[in-house]
């Protein structure tokens, strides 16, 4: 018998109970405009999202938005994308998902906000509980 888990490829947003997710949980986060973790008691908005992977993406759908598909696996060399996020009151590297991604996400949690993901070279992050 096994158990099976449940992943946030999002910190805070809806979890996927498939394993293939288990590679990309809490990967990926919102920051509000000072590069804080928006958990999800501050952005409400993120239990409202429809995510899902395809075909080498992080497929993200909310009602009144369009599609918004950010690649899974990108290796990470442009240094100028990166940046310093605060989770739970320690600094952590991030990878900017850009403009596009920034804007969606504003547009939805309706407050000036990035789409970032944990840098690979970042270590293991401690989530806050």
């Amino acid at each position: 018998m096994t158990t099976e888990s449940a992943f946030q490829p999002i910190a805070g947003a809806t979890a996927l109970a498939d394993e293939a997710a288990r590679p990309y949980d809490r990967r990926w986060l919102a920051v509000d405009d000072q590069d804080c973790w928006l958990e999800a008691d501050r952005a409400p908005g993120l239990a409202g999202l429809d995510v899902s992977l395809r075909f080498g993406y992080l497929v993200i759908r909310a009602d009144g938005m369009l599609r918004l598909d950010v690649p899974l696996d990108v290796i990470e060399d442009d240094d100028s994308v990166e940046r310093t996020a605060s989770i739970g009151g320690r600094d952590v590297r991030v990878v900017d998902e850009g403009e596009l991604a920034s804007a969606w996400f504003s547009q939805w949690l309706g407050r000036p906000c990035r789409l970032v993901k944990v840098h690979p070279d970042a270590g293991q992050v401690a989530w806050p509980a």
